[in-house]
């Protein structure tokens, strides 16, 4: 399965997705020294994002959450590429500054978390390329 988007952070990756039903916070939602998702309201609480692809529908909060990604990728501990629907400016400024490959407009309850995909920013594409640990796709 091919989706198509837009390019925000240009770039390419390949990995195992994590994918969020619900909105993202950085600040005081992921912890930049492990990479763990610690947000309560999370569907992903627990999860680790370190060397994966991460999808969520769009961020939320501080504008702080732009260091924390920054922070993630300063220490080995950010996400490959980040999929988003809506690319707003906390996120976006995060990636930028992170140099994390990133596209938009995907619509990502198409995604499951365990696919393994391969992100091109550069053409604002994600290919599904497995159903992940169960199979399929």
């Amino acid at each position: 399965m091919l989706l198509k988007g837009r390019k925000v952070v240009g770039g390419t990756a390949e990995g195992e997705l994590v994918v969020s039903r619900k909105p993202l916070s950085f600040l005081g939602g992921v912890d930049p020294e492990t990479g763990v998702v610690t947000d309560a309201e999370s569907d992903i609480k627990g999860q680790s994002i370190v060397g994966k692809i991460l999808a969520f529908p769009r961020g939320k909060g501080s504008t702080v959450g732009s260091y924390v990604l920054y922070a993630l990728k300063k220490n080995g501990k950010g996400p490959k590429a980040i999929i988003v629907e809506e690319a707003e400016t906390i996120v976006a400024t995060g990636a930028i500054i992170a140099g994390i490959p990133m596209v938009q407009g995907i619509d990502v309850s198409r995604l499951k978390s365990g696919e393994r995909v391969r992100v091109d920013a550069d053409r604002g594409e994600v290919e599904v390329l497995d159903g992940g640990p169960s199979g399929g796709g």
